[in-house]
């Protein structure tokens, strides 16, 4: 006598749900904090962020060393394995630096768009920005936002995309397309955006030359020692939009002599920045110079005035 097999399969795959409450099941899909090796943790890609080695990152670094990695970091899963950090990336290399193997982060499933908002919004809190990164990060944004179509809960009508990247920023919509205008500078004129050798709205204007004009002001700049002014950025956004920017007119420009460059006083910053505690800002720092300038000066007065 044989016997007949069963015709029915039942999936391995369905037992746990087959056996599980839907209880059990919502709690499986609950976002919870896992310690995960550095190993297995990857940078988002394209992230327009720096982790630089400046008085923030100590700070960081210290209270790591003190009491641990207080805020979990967040990240998605990676389909070739590992994880995808959307936000933490300065922990990690804190954690890094400290020989620390695993950080806590929390794990969340999320598409490309809502990874990169989630990311954009999560480094926009830190304490300081670099105009770049302002930049790239306000531009990823708006890219994100155009993709998904965002609309607003609150008027019911659809969202100009930039207008919710301002809002959410708290910055004004033309201040937000001024940043990402930065986007068209060559690097090297980004980098000196970076560094302040260029003001914020000279810069502007100059993204919109073309990048073999901005070569050719880059090399400008640096045999005159200088940088173009407001004014003189504007004059050549319009010869480069009327199509008549020549490169000696560009020589001709920057070798104009600026009443606010007739008379600059230049220090290297480490010599001024030992005299100062490794906490103060810049900002700090300029702040107590001219305070100790005034003091000086009054000091003068004073003996000028007793002989």
């Amino acid at each position: 006598m044989t016997t007949r097999k069963s015709d029915f399969t039942l999936p391995t795959n369905s037992l746990d749900e087959l056996f599980s409450s839907q209880e059990e099941r919502d709690d499986a899909k609950l976002e919870r904090v896992k310690e995960i090796p550095l190993t297995e943790l990857h940078p988002f890609k394209d992230h327009p962020f720096k982790i630089q080695n400046n008085e923030e990152m100590k700070r960081l670094i210290e209270s790591i060393q003190k009491f641990g990695t207080l805020t979990p970091a967040l990240a998605r899963s990676m389909t070739e394995g590992g994880y995808e950090l959307i936000s933490g990336h300065r922990r990690l290399a804190a954690c890094q630096v400290l020989g620390i193997e695993t950080m806590p982060v929390i794990v969340r499933d999320m598409s490309d768009d809502e990874a990169v908002i989630a990311m954009v919004d999560a480094n926009l809190q830190r304490e300081t920005i670099l105009p770049s990164e302002k930049a790239f990060a306000y531009k990823m944004k708006l890219d994100a936002i155009k993709h998904q179509g965002v609309t607003s809960a609150q008027v019911g009508q659809k969202l100009l995309s930039v207008e919710k990247v301002a809002e959410d920023a708290g910055e004004s919509r033309n201040q937000v397309k001024r940043y990402i205008r930065l986007t068209y500078l060559i690097p090297e004129l980004l980098e000196m955006v970076d560094e302040n050798k260029i003001a914020f709205n000279p810069a502007v204007e100059i993204s919109y030359l073309e990048q073999s004009e901005q070569r050719v002001l880059l090399n400008a700049m640096e045999l005159n020692d200088c940088t173009p002014s407001h004014a003189q950025s504007i004059r050549l956004k319009k010869l480069s939009q009327e199509g008549v920017l020549q490169d000696r007119t560009i020589y001709d420009i920057l070798a104009e002599q600026k009443p606010n460059q007739q008379e600059q006083y230049k220090f290297k910053r480490e010599d001024i920045r030992k005299y100062f505690p490794k906490s103060y800002t810049d900002k700090q720092v300029c702040d107590t110079v001219i305070k100790l300038l005034e003091q000086w000066q009054r000091r003068r007065e004073r003996d000028r005035d007793s002989r």
